[in-house]
């Protein structure tokens, strides 16, 4: 049956890495739980591992986790002889805006999928507020020049 050699705390290398071994044969098949939930990999979270000989060696790898990765990781390793899983806690990053009491208390709540930007958008945005400081400063440099030129001249023929 699968045993679980390492399972270790999150790491950042170029991403941030829960590093895991495995031992099974036949070789498991392995996939994670996040707080009990079954962890999809998307763009942001990916396994990569590799095996060699009885061994699986790898990976769950972060692409720029918020704290809405935070919580409980689970690796389940599931062969024909039986399945083996260990848990480790993965901490990231902090609530950016902590509950605050008193009169005024609110809690912003954000989803993942509030905070996903789509990128035509982004990109369309981005060329307006270029654009629009383009065109103040022109504005400005022609103000400043229309300034230079006509406000030296005195309005009674006097000269300083």
């Amino acid at each position: 049956p699968p045993r679980i050699l390492t399972l270790e705390e999150p790491v950042l290398h170029m991403d941030h890495c829960i590093a895991f071994a495995v031992h099974g044969n036949p070789a498991p098949t392995l996939h994670w739980l996040h707080n009990g939930q079954v962890l999809r990999e998307t763009e942001i979270i990916r396994m990569e591992f590799y095996q060699q000989g009885e061994v699986s060696e790898g990976c769950l790898l972060f692409n720029k986790p918020t704290h809405y990765n935070n919580g409980n990781y689970t690796i389940v390793a599931t062969n024909q002889l039986g399945s083996a899983n260990q848990t480790i806690k993965g901490h990231f990053l902090e609530k950016p805006f902590p509950a605050v009491s008193g009169l005024f208390s609110f809690q912003m709540q954000y989803t993942p999928e509030f905070l996903c930007v789509d990128s035509k958008a982004f990109s369309f945005q981005v060329s307006i507020a270029v654009g629009l400081a383009a065109f103040a400063c022109v504005l400005l440099v022609v103000l400043f020049i229309m300034i230079n030129k006509y406000g030296r001249r005195s309005k009674f023929g006097m000269k300083g």
